[in-house]
């Protein structure tokens, strides 16, 4: 009987150290290495392996990019608001050729490779307030989840890329001014702060394709922030059929009392979908609402599931 448990112990260490690289990093030098770049390179391509990256605390200025090949990266930093990966590119920086890198050439970090997961980091772009477009975090690969992660910014912090991709954030921080959540993702956002800074007006700017049923959940969030009172709309559309909900939102003072805008075209409103559902506080005021966004019925709000948005794809299973 002890040789069998033994043996059985044996075998569940070399599944589980099979199913699972670790590797550390150290500004100081503690860990296998000094820069998350450096071990990024190390895992190995197209690995169905899950490759965790511990990052120890510490400021990391570094331009990343996760490639399509680096697959079921999971990084875990030792401290949401000490470990942290930071840059300042901005649109408007020029490249070696003299040419403006662009709002997609301006993250701080670019996700390409499926199955990506991140929990106790904090991303940021400090190009500051008035640097436009600045992007802090860029996610283009299927299947990304993040769990207690701060993205700061001001305008165009969190780019959702990928069309269709799903992404899941669950009780994550994320701050700006204009449209700093956006892009053409299907993103599930979970128990999440979302901060609205001065000097800002929009909270998304989304770009769903009219092929994908859904955009942007919210759910459970907290609309807060430092903005005047009346002073951001809950959204505008970048693409005609951008599509976002709020559901069980509380949403501060800072939300416009007409909720939502049709970023100057008038087909916007025939094609962009926006809707809330049993949101409290001061700026939920459904009266005043646009008249060509929605307040869902129970059945309507019923089919807003995680199961439904994200097709089957559901990383933390207490999430319904």
């Amino acid at each position: 009987m002890r040789l069998f448990l033994f043996i059985s112990l044996g075998l569940l260490l070399s599944v589980t150290a099979y199913s699972q690289k670790r590797l550390i990093v150290a500004a100081d030098g503690s860990g296998n290495y000094k820069t998350i770049q450096q071990a990024i390179n190390a895992v190995a391509d197209s690995s169905k392996q899950v490759t965790v990256i511990y990052i120890k605390k510490g400021i990391y200025k570094e331009k990343l990019i996760l490639p399509a090949t680096k697959l079921n990266v999971k990084m875990i930093g030792e401290d949401k608001s000490n470990t942290i990966i930071t840059y300042d590119d901005y649109h408007a920086r020029k490249d070696s050729t003299g040419k403006e890198i662009g709002t997609s050439g301006s993250a701080s970090f670019y996700i390409y490779g499926a199955g990506f997961s991140a929990e106790n980091l904090t991303i940021q772009n400090t190009a500051g307030l008035n640097a436009g477009q600045a992007v802090a975090l860029w996610v283009a690969g299927d299947l990304a989840f993040f769990k207690n992660c701060r993205f700061l910014g001001f305008q165009d912090t969190l780019y959702t890329f990928g069309p269709g991709s799903r992404q899941l954030y669950v009780a994550c921080y994320i701050e700006g001014t204009v449209d700093f959540i956006f892009g053409a993702a299907t993103a599930w956002f979970q128990n999440c702060t979302i901060y609205c800074k001065k000097g800002g007006g929009f909270v998304t700017a989304a770009s769903t394709p009219d092929s994908v049923k859904y955009g942007y959940v919210f759910k459970n969030c907290n609309i807060t922030g430092d903005a005047p009172s009346q002073s951001f709309y809950l959204g505008r559309p970048w693409r005609p059929y951008a599509k976002v909900v709020y559901i069980n939102c509380d949403l501060g003072t800072q939300i416009i009392a007409q909720g939502w805008d049709f970023w100057r075209k008038e087909s916007n409103k025939t094609t962009a979908y926006y809707a809330e559902y049993k949101n409290t506080g001061d700026g939920f005021k459904p009266d005043d609402r646009v008249n060509w966004s929605h307040q869902l019925t129970e059945a309507e709000a019923s089919l807003y599931t995680i199961n439904n948005v994200l097709k089957g794809w559901n990383p933390n299973a207490t999430i319904k």
